[in-house]
C-alpha cells in the first residue's frame, strides 16, 4: 500500500510502556521552523486518513505526526476483547496515551493539534486540560461540548424507550456500538465483504451520498432525533451492516477521494484487527460513569485559540442537538469560528483536503498576527 503514501511520510513505532507500543506516521518538513502538529483520526479511521494532509502541512514547516490511536490499526494496547476494564479507553486514558507519547518523542509543545470524529473529542480534552503542551486546536465533524457532567436525569434518558416506540422503531447508533453484538455484525467473513460494507459506509457519510442535507435538530427527542439517517439513528432490528450496505454507490464519484486501492487499506486493517477494540470508545462515551476521572476539570473552558471545521453534507455536526452553541458560546473561550466546507460529508480531511489545508494553515497564521 506504500504507493498511497507520499513519498514524504515514513511509518514508525514507539514503545510507550511494556503494554503500549504506537505506530504513527509523520512527513517531516524540509525547512524545520521547530513547529509541530499532530493530527488525531476518528472511526472507522487510521493515522492513514491524514495521507493527504500531512504533506501540505510539512510544506508549511510543520513537523506532522499521526497516530493510530489505542485500540486502532498497529498500534499495539489496549484489549480487543468485549469483555475487559473498560477505563483504558475512557476519555482521561486516551488522552493520557497522547501525553506520554509525545514526551517519548521529546515533544513538549504541540503547535497545532487536529482531531477528526472521535479524534476531535480526544483534541479538545487535551486542550482543556493541558494547555501548556496544546497551543491551539481544531476539532472536525464532533462538535467538543467540553467535561462531561454528572447528569442524574440523564441516566435514566428516555429517549431510547422513546426512539423504540416510533411508528419505525428505531435506536441510536452509538449504543449499537455498544452492544456485544456489533463487532460480529461488522467484522465480516470475507475480505470482499467487508470492503463492500466499508466502501458503503464511507459513501453514505460523505458529499456524494444524495440524501445527506444536514439541518440542525430542536431537541434531544425520538421524533427529532428520527431525521438523521439511518447510519446515525438506525432501524430497531438492522445492524450497521444492514443500515448502509443498501446504499452501494452506483457510480465511482469516490474515486477521487477514496479510491478501491486506498479503501483496500482501512479493508486489510479491519479484517486483521476487528472493531471491537474501537468499539470500546464508545461503550465509555454511552457510559453513565466511565469518564467520571475527568471531574477534577469540570468548569474548565479551552482557553488556547479553537476553531471547528465540517463537511456542508456533514450531519455529526448537528447529531446532538445543541452541541455546536454549546462548543461556541461556553466551551471555546479564544474561539476562531466553524468553517463549513462545501462538497464534503463526514470525511472532510479526506474529501477535500486541500481546503481543510488552507483552513488548518490560515487559522495557524492568524494566530501569529494577533
Amino acid at each position: 500500500m506504500k504507493k498511497n503514501f507520499h513519498p514524504g511520510i515514513s511509518s514508525n513505532f514507539i514503545k510507550i510502556n511494556s503494554n503500549f507500543k504506537v505506530h504513527y506516521l509523520e512527513s517531516k518538513p524540509k525547512n524545520n521552523k521547530n513547529l509541530i502538529a499532530l493530527l488525531l483520526h476518528g472511526f472507522p479511521e487510521l493515522s492513514f486518513s491524514w495521507r493527504k494532509i500531512m504533506p501540505l502541512l510539512s510544506e508549511q514547516g510543520f513537523r506532522v505526526i499521526a497516530p493510530d490511536q489505542r485500540g486502532y490499526g498497529k498500534t499495539k494496547g489496549g484489549s480487543s476483547d468485549f469483555d475487559t476494564d473498560l477505563k483504558q479507553y475512557n476519555l482521561f486514558n486516551l488522552t493520557t496515551d497522547i501525553i506520554a507519547f509525545l514526551k517519548k518523542l521529546n515533544i513538549s509543545k504541540v503547535n497545532l493539534l487536529v482531531g477528526h470524529d472521535a479524534g476531535s473529542i480526544i483534541s479538545g480534552t487535551a486542550a482543556l486540560i493541558r494547555p501548556d503542551i496544546f497551543q491551539s486546536v481544531v476539532m472536525m465533524s464532533a462538535p467538543y461540548t467540553g467535561i462531561p457532567i454528572i447528569n442524574l436525569q440523564k441516566l435514566s434518558d428516555p429517549i431510547h424507550r422513546d426512539l423504540k416506540n416510533l411508528k419505525t422503531p428505531r435506536k441510536h447508533y452509538q449504543w449499537y456500538y455498544s452492544s456485544k453484538t456489533a463487532n460480529k455484525d461488522m467484522h465480516l467473513k470475507t475480505k470482499k465483504r467487508l470492503h463492500e460494507f466499508l466502501r458503503c459506509y464511507f459513501h453514505t457519510k460523505s458529499a456524494d451520498w444524495k440524501y445527506n442535507s444536514p439541518k440542525k435538530l430542536k431537541s434531544w427527542t425520538a421524533k427529532e432525533l428520527s431525521k438523521l439517517p439511518e447510519y446515525y439513528v438506525m432501524k430497531l432490528e438492522d445492524t450497521m451492516v444492514d443500515s448502509v450496505i443498501k446504499y452501494k454507490p452506483e457510480k465511482k464519484e469516490y474515486e477521487r477521494w477514496l479510491n478501491d486501492d486506498e479503501l483496500g487499506f482501512y479493508t486489510e486493517t479491519f479484517f486483521k484487527t476487528g472493531f471491537q477494540a474501537s468499539l470500546n470508545w464508545y461503550r465509555c462515551m454511552t457510559s453513565s460513569s466511565m469518564n467520571n476521572d475527568l471531574q477534577i476539570f469540570e468548569g474548565k473552558v479551552i482557553e488556547v485559540p479553537s476553531m471547528f471545521i465540517s463537511g456542508e453534507k456533514d450531519w455529526g455536526m448537528y447529531q446532538k442537538p445543541g452541541a455546536l452553541e454549546e462548543m461556541k458560546k461556553n466551551v471555546c473561550k479564544n474561539f476562531y469560528g466553524i468553517k463549513i466546507v462545501k462538497n464534503a460529508g463526514h470525511w472532510v480531511q479526506q474529501e477535500q483536503p486541500k481546503t481543510v489545508f488552507e483552513l488548518l494553515n490560515n487559522f495557524y497564521k492568524s494566530q501569529k498576527n494577533n
